[in-house]
């Protein structure tokens, strides 16, 4: 894990190594200190010589002032070289997560990637500046000190061993009974983090049900399981500052009482008891450190586990070897395709699909909530494999296209539609960055959106709040539609992406994707008739297996649902 993690120091590897230099520096002045203090009084104070305190005096500064230098130098250090690090990991994170599949992500779920970006990335970085600081200087200052002491005063040393043995025993519990509940704690953090999320992408349905207090009380709930279970780990944790206590007191008593007597015998001196109390000090707030260490280090490799298991989760979607670089034409092959999604789930969702659509056909797919519609266009453009048979685009299995080439060719625009901050014509230009701005309104006017971002003041400059809250659910399909067809696809899929806007507009679009792109091999998943009745073939889907497939005259005389479904919609429409 450590050489893992260690790999994305990367171009900060120099204030790794300066950091404790540094320290080391700082730790060695420290030490001195209290020697040079030591013979200042044995030497200067009790027999009066101001010329030798004087200069002993003007050497503790000079080697105060290095101390001091080391130490602000190893902050600095320190501090480029763990944001740098957190820096290279979250950006090592989030290239691997745009490689990920539909079916990685949903295995880590959305609010625990942001967790891990977030969170677990702060605890990391914590850990890691603790490491090149405190993880020198601590060891340094015990060795040292405890050199020190035994060269001093080699018959009280002993105290030390005794402390050591005493820490490391209450520390070893600590960790090993922490480090689950932290590992628990994290999980429920990632539950309340979407909770979060869940709550304010929904606020709208949230203030239009009144469900505020629902909503309040079921993040409260989740907030209290992650508070029981920080609670339960850190009942553990706070054991470490009275056993610190106890043990530092504990040993300057003993000192203390241990030292008076070997004065009083004539085998130590003031000056030597003096520093023996500083380097105990020394000795028994680098043990306090060392235990702090250990705490944070526990928290850490909890989150430092999580963030590993993005970075070293493989895609379950890969480009092949030798990838084909051209899509021929617009042709998709289902070849006794099924697909059931991972996680353990033996039913498939999909069953013996075997469709033939030609290059530049149209085809409706029709079908009750449920019957998987969406999962069968996102089959297309690899956002999922499927689990048997084949999908084939251009006569070729999709699986041997390389990904962008293929995904540059199939122009999808999703059920959930999705705008991103900025300009009107920036989210545009997500189908193509180099379009023009007479292109842009080339495809707003195929999509219908023309027509009402002309009546915004700033046309095509209108900016688009996160979200794109700002627009009307008809206008985020319509610029959504603008935004697929100006990738210029071979095939175009529409997961019922028209059913916020009128039926006349859904007619002009499709009217205009007719005469526009007649050799686009268009997709349309529609609740409504009307979307799909003028399309080449329909595809009527039941419980992920094909119904019916035929034109809208076929399958009123030959399939019963879409005969039902077809009745139900014009009796309303009398009605």
């Amino acid at each position: 894990m450590l050489k893992k993690l260690a790999s994305y120091i990367g171009e900060f590897k120099k204030e790794t190594i300066l950091s404790p230099l540094c320290i080391a520096v700082e730790v060695i002045m420290e030490v001195i200190l209290p020697m040079l203090m030591a013979l200042v009084i044995d030497n200067g104070v009790n027999v009066g010589d101001m010329n030798y305190v004087l200069k002993m005096g003007f050497l503790m500064l000079v080697v105060a002032f290095i101390s001091l230098s080391g130490g602000a130098l190893c902050g600095k250090y320190a501090a480029i070289a763990s944001t740098g690090f957190s820096r290279n990991l979250r950006k090592a994170m989030f290239e691997r997560i745009q490689g990920f599949s539909f079916a990685n992500i949903d295995k880590f779920s959305t609010a625990g990637l942001v967790t891990r970006l977030t969170t677990d990335i702060t605890n990391v970085q914590m850990a890691f500046q603790m490491i090149i600081r405190i993880c020198v200087r601590a060891p340094f200052m015990l060795i040292f000190s405890l050199f020190m002491c035994l060269k001093l005063a080699p018959r009280v040393s002993w105290i030390f061993l005794v402390a050591l043995i005493f820490l490391g025993g209450v520390l070893g519990y600590i960790v090993v009974n922490s480090f689950s509940k932290f590992h628990k704690m994290f999980k429920e953090v990632d539950k309340m983090n979407g909770t979060v999320q869940e709550n304010l992408a929904g606020i709208r349905v949230v203030k239009a049900y009144v469900r505020e207090k629902h909503e309040t009380d079921k993040f409260l709930l989740q907030s209290k399981k992650v508070r029981d279970l920080a609670i339960a780990a850190e009942k553990l944790i706070i054991m470490n500052s009275p056993v610190m206590q106890l043990t530092m007191y504990g040993c300057i008593l003993t000192i203390s009482w241990l030292g008076a007597k070997h004065i009083v015998a004539g085998s130590m001196t003031t000056g030597t008891l003096m520093s023996l109390f500083t380097y105990t000090m020394q000795v028994l707030m680098s043990l306090m450190m060392i235990s702090m260490i250990f705490v944070m280090l526990t928290i850490s490799k909890t989150s430092a586990d999580r963030i590993l298991e993005v970075l070293e989760e493989d895609s379950t979607i890969k480009n092949p070897e030798n990838p084909i670089m051209e899509v021929k034409d617009g042709s998709i092959d289902f070849e006794n395709v099924s697909f059931r999604y991972s996680g353990g789930e033996d039913k498939n969702v999909l069953e013996h699909i075997d469709i033939h659509i030609k290059s530049g056909e149209t085809v409706g797919i029709i079908g009750a909530t449920g019957s998987s519609k969406s999962t069968f266009v996102q089959l297309i453009p690899r956002l999922y494999d499927v689990s048997d048979g084949c999908v084939k685009v251009g006569g070729i299995d999709v699986r041997d296209y390389d990904m962008e080439v293929l995904r540059n060719e199939v122009s999808m625009v999703l059920q959930k539609n999705v705008l991103f901050s900025g300009t009107i014509l920036d989210n545009l230009r997500w189908g193509n960055e180099n379009a023009t701005l007479e292109e842009a309104k080339h495809a707003c006017e195929l999509a219908q959106a023309s027509e009402f971002i002309e009546r915004f003041p700033d046309g095509y400059d209108t900016k688009i709040e996160r979200g794109g809250t700002n627009v009307s659910g008809g206008q985020k399909q319509r610029l959504c539609i603008a935004r697929a067809l100006l990738k210029k696809p071979k095939i175009l899929i529409l997961d019922d992406s028209t059913s916020a806007v009128d039926t006349a507009t859904d007619a002009k679009i499709r009217k205009a994707f007719r005469e526009e792109i007649p050799n686009t091999t268009k997709l349309i998943i529609a609740q409504r008739i009307s979307s799909v009745e003028d399309a080449d073939h329909i595809l009527v889907l039941n419980e992920g297996e094909v119904n019916g497939y035929g034109t809208h005259e076929e399958l009123l005389k030959n399939n019963e649902i879409y005969r039902d479904i077809y009745e139900l919609q014009k009796k309303g429409a009398d009605e």
